[in-house]
């Protein structure tokens, strides 16, 4: 796969991944946390069987061994579990000021990751990248400063945050290890599978009187939970991991940062949240750090690999 259509891929998956904050919202009122997360994962996985069974077919390989699949275990109690509760979690315990600071430590968390598994380096181009993105974030979430607490009021909830941020930098780096092995279809599927078994009992235990509400659900609710289910859990994962076979972890997770640049007018237009100058310069600066990891750094490194003239005497 070319870069140029691993970049489109990131540009997609990250306008899906801004649908989230927004389908959330429209199932806030009568769907729980844990089905919030259960249930669309669920579905995708459902979803995604029939093409994992026909690309295994195709390629003549069996189903795996139950011993191959613990790697998938890890990589959802250790990567997609902390990323999706513990920063929920930590953001009820702590202010959602100090949560919006403490997730834009995720392309270092990455990077730190990318070090230790995959021997990955921050360049000079990155570095410049990730600050840009860091001033654009900051003006696109329109952080309230004045709020902002890290005493030791709110200690634990901001630990839970920064445990569930290096869980996403865990799941980026790793999991492009295991896509060695594993195809992105197929990394999706058994780490679905292995969070079905994490999240079902969490689920029935904490939230099953939900069943017998889904008839009640509004039309708002079935727009959020599709959003979740097709864009949020599949498509867009599916697009994640195809680029994230390309990429290096550190170029992915610096991407991430396109999701302030779509989530802002996304909820303006659908939500009727108010866009100030503040937040479109802020989009404007994240725009920019990616044309850097995307354009940039790609003609960098093919001129660094182009083949050197030298004149004769």
């Amino acid at each position: 796969m070319s870069a140029g259509r691993s970049w489109l891929f990131l540009f997609l998956c990250n306008m899906m991944w801004a649908l989230q904050f927004t389908s959330v919202k429209l199932i806030q009122d009568q769907v729980g946390f844990f089905f919030t997360v259960w249930g669309p994962m669920t579905l995708a996985t459902v979803f995604l069987y029939p093409s994992v069974r026909r690309e295994l077919r195709s390629k003549g390989r069996p189903w795996p061994h139950p011993k191959e699949l613990l790697v998938f275990l890890l990589l959802a109690a250790a990567g997609v579990f902390p990323g999706q509760f513990l920063v929920t979690w930590g953001t009820r315990l702590s202010l959602a000021s100090n949560a919006a600071m403490l997730t834009l430590a995720l392309p270092i968390c990455t990077a730190f990751m990318a070090y230790l598994f995959l021997s990955e380096r921050m360049t000079r181009i990155r570095w410049i990248a990730f600050a840009l993105a860091l001033g654009g974030v900051l003006l696109c979430s329109g952080v309230d400063y004045g709020t902002l607490n890290f005493g030791t009021a709110y200690l634990f909830g901001n630990l839970l945050i920064f445990a569930g941020v290096n869980g996403s930098a865990f799941y980026n780096s790793y999991g492009k290890k295991v896509l060695k092995r594993f195809s992105p279809l197929e990394m999706l599927f058994y780490t679905y599978v292995a969070m079905f078994l994490i999240m079902t009992p969490l689920t029935l235990a904490t939230e099953s009187g939900i069943f017998a509400r889904i008839p009640q659900f509004t039309a708002g609710t079935w727009v959020g939970l599709f959003l979740l289910t097709v864009f949020h859990n599949y498509l867009s994962m599916i697009l994640f991991l195809k680029a994230l076979d390309y990429l290096d972890a550190i170029q992915t997770a610096l991407s991430n940062y396109l999701i302030a640049f779509f989530g802002v007018p996304i909820s303006a237009i659908w939500l009727g949240e108010r866009m100030t100058p503040l937040m479109i310069a802020g989009g404007a600066l994240v725009l920019l750090s990616t044309l850097l990891i995307t354009v940039w750094e790609e003609r960098k490194r093919r001129w660094e690999r182009a083949p050197r003239v030298t004149s004769g005497c």
